[in-house]
């Protein structure tokens, strides 16, 4: 029986839809390098949006199962590789000319453990094999020094700094050049100055993702990066009950006015279980943020538990994803950080043209 042609194959892999985009893989551009030999073997590769990708495993299956069916194949080997596209608006920037996504983690107020979040979500997307940058936009109350157990100061080359580095990410903050102990009495025009100069005079090289940690509230460095990056989007991270949520809305509706696009909300410390009892408490209130995301028509991008284990590791310098990373907090951070790569490569590919293959 003869191999079947390479339209034949590509017909049969435009069977396979993108969930989140709602297109199929080969109009998306996803197949590359189709090879088909006289004896049957069918070999390429598939290009997904990101190496975080959450049906990475389904879309293996599916296309491996789709090709297997047409008459005359004997074999096929599929090439999974990930390539993430720049943002809307990348070609425009000359602040962070190497950076593909920047993704902002906010919240309306403080103590909500967006920093803990934003440390876990850059090291999570680093893990799935993507190339990534955490920028500590907090002048006042910069953690990631702690979060990371980074305490160096940056080299100096060429007129700009190096990034540290810890767990594979590329570091920058207040805290290694002013000292994490040092109080920043600065005013506003001070606070974006400096914030503008740790993304352009840094040298960031080729990231797939810039994860900014923004300080809380809707002050002047959260204007200052809304006004001045493209952003792919932001994540507003809060708790469950009703006041944070509130306050978490209206720094939402702030990155909207400004037209950013709002990735969608986390729910951090959203239930405890207990270790004597095994049963899962809702100390704050349980699904306020998933009620909030649906009432503002964003996605909710998960849950985070309240646990001693992400306070002792992050305490230590450690995200909870790399010292611990079969724990249920763990997973629970890759599955908010998978949420966010696909909102993201959602945002890349809302204008991309559609590849006619029939």
């Amino acid at each position: 029986m003869p191999s079947p042609s390479d339209q034949q194959v590509l017909t049969a892999l435009s069977t396979i839809v993108d969930p989140d985009l709602g297109r199929d893989v080969v109009s998306l551009g996803m197949i590359k390098d189709l090879r088909i030999d006289g004896a049957g073997e069918v070999a390429f590769t598939f290009e997904l949006t990101t190496p975080a990708c959450p049906v990475r495993d389904r879309f293996k299956t599916q296309a491996e199962e789709a090709v297997g069916a047409l008459p005359g194949v004997t074999r096929v080997d599929v090439k999974m590789t990930a390539n993430v596209r720049p943002g809307f608006m990348r070609q425009a920037s000359e602040m962070l000319p190497g950076v593909k996504q920047t993704i902002a983690v906010a919240s309306g107020k403080g103590g909500v453990g967006k920093s803990t979040v934003a440390v876990n979500l850059a090291a999570a997307l680093r893990q799935s094999g993507a190339r990534v940058g955490l920028l500590d936009a907090d002048i006042y109350g910069p953690s990631v020094p702690g979060l990371t157990g980074v305490h160096e100061q940056p080299k100096v080359v060429e007129q700009k700094l190096v990034p540290l580095q810890a767990y594979g990410l590329s570091l920058m903050s207040m805290g290694f050049l002013g000292g994490a102990d040092k109080a920043m009495i600065w005013r506003g025009p001070m606070v974006s100055r400096a914030i503008q100069q740790m993304m352009s005079d840094v040298t960031w090289g080729e990231l797939d993702y810039l994860v900014i940690d923004l300080p809380p509230g809707t002050g002047d460095a959260s204007l200052t990066i809304a006004q001045s990056v493209p952003l792919s989007g932001v994540v507003i991270v809060a708790t469950p009950q009703d006041l944070a949520l509130d306050i978490a809305v209206k720094a939402l509706q702030m990155f909207r006015s400004l037209n950013v696009v709002p990735l969608g909300l986390v729910e951090n410390m959203s239930w405890y279980v207990c270790s004597e009892c095994g049963h899962e408490h809702h100390v704050f209130g349980h699904g306020g943020a998933e009620r909030a995301a649906q009432r503002l028509g964003v996605p909710f991008l998960g849950g985070i538990p309240l646990h001693e284990d992400i306070r002792v590791e992050a305490d230590g310098g450690a995200p909870i994803v790399v010292s611990r990373p079969d724990s249920p907090a763990a997973k629970a951070f890759r599955d908010v950080a998978q949420q966010v790569a696909a909102r993201t490569s959602i945002q890349s590919f809302r204008q991309l043209p559609v590849i006619n293959v029939r």
